[in-house]
C-alpha cells in the first residue's frame, strides 16, 4: 500500500478524510500520541490499541542516538522493533534545533549537536534526517526545518524561512534518491514511506503564505505547519494557522505540529487542519493534571481527598469506570507508578474521543454546533490551577 489521502466530508472548512499508508488507514482529523523513544510513556501498545489510536509519533533525534537508526534497520525497521503494526510518523529532529539551544549551532549545512546522553558530537543535515527516517521505516517522514522561538523580528524570520526552504529541496532530493535505491549504505525499511514538507515564517502572514506556496512547489506528499505554539499569543497562532491552511492543497493532509490543548484541536479543525500531535495529554497526566469535559483538574489538590466521583463522569475510559478522584489522588501522592498509567489512559482517551466526536460532527454537518458546545462545556466551571 502506498500513501494516499481522500477527503470524504466537509463542513465549512472542517474536513473528514482518510490517510492510507503501508501500515494501515488513519481517519482524520486525527491525534497522534507521542512515543518519543518508541513508546508512549506510562502505557502499553495494547492500551493504545484499546483506546483507538491509529498512528503514533516517534522522535528521530532520540532514536538515532539510542538505540540507533542503523540498529533499528537491522531489526527490520521501527514497526517490527516496537511491535506496533499501525502507522508511524517520525519527526526530523528539527524541533531539537529549537529546544536544545544550549547544545547546538546551526549553519547552512545543518544543525550541529552535542548529545544529551554522552556529549558526543553529531551533525544533522536535511540529507541525514532523510537517511535516518528511511532506516527507521516510518510511514511518514518529516523534512528537517528550522523552528524559531518567539519573538523573532521579520528579517530573522525570513532568513530562517528561506533556509528551511533550501533544506526542504535538499531533503526532497535525498528522499527521491533513497526511494530509487541510489544511496548506498542506507537501508530503506519502508519503500512506501511518504515525506511531508514544513511551512515556516514566524508570525508574519506574508512570510507564511510565501513559505506555503514555495514549499508546495517543491512537491511533497503532504504539508505541515511548524514553528507555532512556541510562545506567541493564541489569537496570532490561529491567524497563522488559518492563513497557512488556505494556501495548502485541498487534496493533501495538513498537519499542525505540536499543538495543543483540546480546545486548540477543535478550533484548528475549523481552519482545515487534519493531523495533530502534542505531549500535553501524557506529560500533564504524569504531573497529575487531567483533561475533562468540565475543564482541567489537578488530582493532587486536597479538595479531591474524599471525592468518590470518577475524574470525568461523562467519560467511559477504564480509569473513569474503575477509579475515584480520591483513589487517583492517593496513588499520585503515594508515588505509585499506576497513577501515571491511569491518568495517561484517561487523558489520551479524552483527546482521541474528542477527535472521534469531531469526525462524526463533520459527517452530519454539525461541526460548528459541536465546537460551540465544546467550548461552553469547558467554561462551565473554573479550571484547577
Amino acid at each position: 500500500m502506498s500513501f494516499d489521502f481522500q477527503v470524504t466530508h466537509t463542513d465549512g472548512r472542517a474536513r473528514r478524510g482518510r490517510i492510507t499508508t503501508p501500515h494501515g488507514v488513519v481517519d482524520t482529523p486525527a491525534f497522534m500520541p507521542v512515543a518519543t523513544q518508541g513508546a508512549v510513556k506510562g502505557v502499553t501498545h495494547r492500551d493504545l490499541e484499546s483506546l483507538g489510536a491509529e498512528i503514533l509519533l516517534c522522535n528521530t533525534y532520540h532514536l538515532s542516538l539510542r538505540p540507533g537508526d542503523d540498529l533499528i534497520a537491522r531489526r527490520g525497521g521501527l514497526h517490527r522493533f516496537m511491535g506496533w503494526p499501525r502507522p508511524i510518523l517520525t519527526d526530523s529532529g528539527g524541533y531539537q534545533v529549537f529546544s536544545l539551544a544550549a547544545r547546538r549551532t546551526v549553519d547552512e549545512h545543518g544543525a550541529h549537536f552535542r548529545s544529551h546522553l554522552d556529549g558526543s558530537a553529531h551533525t544533522l543535515t536535511p540529507e541525514k534526517a532523510a537517511d535516518m527516517q528511511a532506516q527507521l521505516g516510518s510511514d511518514i517522514a518529516m523534512v528537517l526545518d528550522e523552528c524559531l522561538s518567539h519573538p523573532a523580528d521579520e528579517a530573522t524570520a525570513r532568513h530562517s524561512m528561506e533556509r528551511t526552504l533550501r533544506w526542504a529541496c535538499r531533503a526532497r532530493d535525498r528522499f527521491l534518491a533513497l526511494r530509487d535505491g541510489l544511496v548506498p549504505g542506507v537501508a530503506v525499511s519502508n519503500p512506501g514511506q511518504a515525506q511531508f514538507g514544513i511551512v515556516q515564517g514566524g508570525v508574519y502572514p506574508a512570510l507564511r503564505e510565501e513559505s506555503a506556496r514555495r514549499t508546495v512547489e517543491v512537491g511533497f506528499e503532504a504539508y505541515a505547519i511548524g514553528g507555532l505554539s512556541v510562545g506567541e499569543p493564541m489569537d496570532v497562532m490561529y491567524e497563522m494557522v488559518s492563513r497557512t491552511a488556505r494556501c495548502l492543497p485541498e487534496d493533501r493532509p495538513r498537519y499542525l505540529m505540536g499543538t495543543g490543548t483540546p480546545a486548540d484541536l477543535v478550533d484548528s479543525v475549523a481552519h482545515g487542519i487534519d493531523l495533530f500531535d502534542c505531549v500535553l495529554p501524557t506529560r500533564n497526566a504524569r504531573n497529575g493534571q487531567l483533561f475533562t469535559s468540565d475543564g482541567r483538574i489537578n488530582i493532587k489538590n486536597a479538595r479531591y481527598a474524599e471525592d468518590d466521583r470518577p475524574p470525568d463522569p461523562a467519560c467511559h475510559c477504564h480509569t473513569c469506570a474503575t477509579c475515584s478522584r480520591a483513589y487517583l489522588r492517593h496513588l499520585f501522592l503515594a508515588g505509585e507508578m499506576s497513577a501515571s498509567t491511569l491518568n495517561t489512559l484517561h487523558n489520551l482517551n479524552f483527546y482521541l474521543d474528542t477527535l472521534r466526536r469531531i469526525r462524526d460532527a463533520i459527517v452530519f454537518g454539525r461541526f460548528e454546533s459541536f465546537r460551540l458546545a465544546f467550548h461552553q462545556s469547558l467554561s462551565r466551571q473554573p479550571h484547577d490551577s
